[in-house]
């Protein structure tokens, strides 16, 4: 079983940034599949930016110059580097892992908040 657990949102202004954390349980970690989503009120969960086992990444267009994921394997965790923050990136934002062999994500973190400010 899989535990992930989110760290780091908060409320920052428009412009700012922040750096989210996602502490993965287990001892297979590399071999996961990771990603960042995210769900604002009223709307439906969209994916923000994933991270193979091996290292390489891609981020949803609306993000893209602006947030960088990226994994430490050692520290069985995966970070979210989000600058140049904007109203509506404000939403709930939640990790998700799967095994590299699946296509859905089967495990998700509880989800932390950010809110941007004007």
């Amino acid at each position: 079983q899989v535990q992930l657990v989110e760290s780091g949102g908060g409320l920052v202004q428009a412009g700012g940034s922040l750096s989210l954390s996602c502490a993965a349980s287990p001892r297979s970690f590399r071999w996961l599949a990771m990603a960042w989503f995210r769900q604002s009120p009223g709307k439906e969960r969209e994916y923000v930016a994933q991270i193979s086992r091996y290292g390489s990444s891609t981020v949803a267009e609306f993000v893209k110059g602006r947030f960088t994921i990226s994994r430490d394997n050692a520290e069985n965790t995966v970070y979210l580097q989000m600058d140049s923050l904007k109203l509506e990136d404000t939403a709930v934002y939640y990790c998700a892992a799967r095994q590299s062999n699946q296509n859905e994500y089967q495990y998700w973190g509880q989800g932390t908040q950010v809110t941007v400010s004007s």
